[in-house]
Order: structure tokens, then sequence, then C-alpha cells
């Protein structure tokens, strides 16, 4: 292979991770702005957040739709991608489960208004809502059969179960500024533990 050719190659995967970065720029700044504002924030406060023009994020994302589908698969990728690398670094399976869950009421509340933003199309939300199961309850599922089979919480929970719970109490969080769904969170989280034995009794 010459040179040139080796130099061209090499600018446009350069390039390609470039184009990659900013749109992960973007969607980071979208969903900072989607905690904040909801789902219907101004694209120009999005531009300002990750310091681009409003044309490039409209380059990227021709509609809004296109930009909160963007936010939520990205989201999803994240908290996903999450789950592994906690077990790998957490000191116990417990401790990766309460950071990843903690992970896991960000992506919640970034997501607050989808369904609204999209409800005239349902057959996008569907498919975002089984790409949301197929990635993040196996992860879940992961996290939770590790700190079981270290002994520290029960086994009797499935990782929908739990993610369906935390989402109940995150529900109505964005309308009552008082309301703090992590306190509530972090005691479900905290009922999974198996109590301390407290005395040698008979096997």
């Amino acid at each position: 292979m010459s040179d040139s050719r080796q130099g061209t190659e090499k600018t446009a995967g350069s390039q390609r991770k470039d184009v990659r970065r900013n749109k992960q720029i973007l969607l980071d700044a979208a969903a900072a702005v989607f905690v904040t504002a909801g789902v219907d924030a101004p694209v120009r406060d999005i531009a300002a957040r990750a310091g681009v023009g409003i044309g490039t994020i409209y380059r990227h994302f021709p509609t809004r739709a296109d930009l909160i589908v963007a936010v939520f698969r990205h989201q999803v990728e994240t908290c996903a991608e999450a789950g592994p690398a906690l077990l790998a670094s957490c000191p116990t399976a417990y401790e990766a489960l309460e950071q990843w869950i903690d992970l896991f009421v960000d992506f919640l509340v970034t997501k607050h208004g989808l369904a609204a933003a999209l409800q005239h199309d349902n057959a996008g939300f569907e498919t975002l809502h089984a790409y949301f199961i197929d990635h993040l309850v196996p992860v879940c599922t992961q996290l939770l059969d590790s700190a079981a089979a270290a002994g520290e919480i029960r086994s009797d929970i499935g990782g929908l179960q739990l993610m369906r719970g935390v989402g109940n109490l995150c529900v109505g969080a964005e309308n009552d500024p008082s309301y703090n769904p992590r306190t509530l969170v972090s005691l479900l989280v905290a009922g999974l533990r198996r109590p301390a034995r407290t005395g040698a009794g008979p096997e």
C-alpha cells in the first residue's frame, strides 16, 4: 500500500473518530439539558452547552424526534456498558449494583417526556422500549446474580422486576421539586440485602 493511500485512510479514520466524538458531545449536552428543562428545551440551549452552532445540531439530527431518539439510545448504551465496568471496578457486587441503579435513575430522569414527545409514532416508541428492555434487563440481571452469588442480597428478585420498582418510584418527580426519588430507591436497594445473622442457630 502506498504512503499516500495509507495517509488518506488514516485521515479518513481520524475524521470518523472526530464525528463520533462530536456527536457524543452533542448527545451528552442534550441529555443534560433534558434533565433540567425537559425534551422540549430550546435547541439553542443544547447548542450553547455543547459549544457548537445550532446548525451543527440540525446537521446531525434534522428533527427534534431524531435528537430525542439518539439521546435515548445513547443513554441506554452508556448505562448498559457501565454494568460490567462497575462489576470489575467496585469492591463488591452489591456496591456495583448500588452505583448502577443510581445511573439508571439518571437515565429515567433524562427520558422524562419521551413518551409525550413521540406519541405520534407508536411504532417508533415501541421499538425504543424493546431496545431499552433488550439492553438493560440483562445488565441488571447480571448485577443481581453476581451480588446474590456472593451472598450479599436475596436471590428472588429479577432484573425487570427491580427496574420496574425503581421506575415506579421515579414517577412524578418532575412535578414535585421536593420529591427526591433517590431516597426511596436507595431504601429499595438496601432492602435487597441479606439480614446479618445475629447468632449461630441450628443448621
